[in-house]
């Protein structure tokens, strides 16, 4: 789902990033009112998340991969609008550092994977999360209840109410995050397919992506509503049943974070060792997401050209391209790779975090 440069037209990419110019602006605003600044940190440790998750690859039969995102997972922890910030510098560093995803397309792929999916999952779990605290979880027979005291029924409905909500809330996680990867998968099919009809030369020929929505659409959408929609539901439901058994003050919504008390456990740090270490299952799908294909890729694909404005676009060379360092071995470079990611992601919301923590000092 990372779009590279030259796929999208200058035009396209200047409307997306105009477009979350003020998605970011009030995100920023929102953290600042919602997250007191000794939580600042959580948003680096969302964006680990979802860096993480990008880099274990799926393959899908035709020979494309894909990957989970996290998006819904990182509102979870921060809330929408911490999410879209916490994907948006894991999307920079991406496409900066590792070369994924476009640096003049990177307006588009926060619209779509920070934007879009984020508070589209969030939404769908609030909606059926929702009525998880009202539900008394009355799964006692009549003749049960009678057998017990007061304060005995009182604690079975509490605890039943508990499970129900819990179950409710795990549910809304996971057909969130599906619902969420899905709707984020259709916008980058829409940006890709529209590219033909708008920029094309004199001849027809397409000048960037050749693919029109009736090839798009349905290449983005099979493999997200099929393998990729249920990793991003697996691996949301893994990381969130982790967490709520781990560390549960880290789940939850952006409003309450500014009151959640510190966590002292390693669980946070045990999960991120554990998702590095194993990032290197990622080098066994073989091939390229569909629509991330490199300019002498492109007309093998199906379109039996290659695009103008991909021959003589944009070129930007990454320090540390596709996750690779140098002569090293594939699985080194993968784990170093995951490591100085997590590294930077962390360091730099616990700098964010020192500044703010400073300028509320001085107040």
């Amino acid at each position: 789902m990372h779009i590279p440069d030259n796929y999208l037209s200058p035009q396209t990419c200047a409307v997306m990033t105009a477009v979350m110019v003020p998605a970011w602006t009030i995100s920023v605003k929102k953290i600042r009112a919602e997250i007191s600044s000794e939580k600042l940190p959580l948003l680096g440790v969302a964006a680990a998340f979802s860096f993480l998750g990008m880099m274990f690859n799926i393959p899908l039969p035709g020979g494309t991969t894909g990957h989970a995102v996290g998006g819904t997972l990182t509102a979870l922890l921060v809330g929408p609008y911490g999410a879209c910030i916490s994907i948006s510098v894991a999307l920079l560093l991406q496409a900066l550092l590792f070369g994924d995803g476009g640096i003049l397309a990177f307006g588009a792929n926060c619209f779509n994977m920070a934007f879009v999916m984020p508070f589209v999952g969030y939404a769908v779990y609030r909606l059926i999360a929702k009525g998880s605290a009202g539900h008394t979880g009355s799964s006692l027979g009549a003749a049960e209840k009678e057998m017990l005291t007061g304060a005995e029924l009182s604690g079975a409905a509490a605890s039943g109410q508990k499970k129900s909500s819990e179950r409710r809330k795990l549910i809304g996680a996971v057909i969130g995050s599906y619902v969420g990867i899905n709707a984020a998968a259709l916008a980058a099919a829409i940006e890709f397919g529209i590219q033909p009809m708008l920029f094309h030369d004199a001849s027809g020929s397409a000048r960037y992506c050749p693919y029109p929505l009736s090839v798009s659409i349905p290449a983005m959408m099979i493999g997200h509503l099929t393998i990729f929609g249920l990793a991003e539901a697996v691996y949301t439901a893994a990381i969130y049943l982790f967490l709520r058994r781990t560390a549960p003050e880290t789940l939850r919504g952006a409003k309450e974070i500014g009151t959640a008390p510190a966590h002292r456990s390693f669980g946070v740090p045990a999960l991120l060792g554990i998702l590095m270490i194993g990032t290197p299952l990622g080098l066994l799908a073989e091939g390229t997401a569909w629509g991330e294909w490199g300019a002498d890729e492109i007309a093998a694909t199906g379109a039996g050209y290659t695009p103008s404005g991909m021959l003589n676009g944009f070129s930007f060379e990454t320090l540390l391209p596709d996750y690779s360092f140098g002569n090293a071995p594939a699985v080194a470079g993968y784990l170093l790779s995951a490591v100085i990611g997590v590294a930077i992601l962390l360091m730099v919301f616990r700098l964010l975090s020192g500044l703010a923590e400073r300028k509320e000092s001085r107040k």
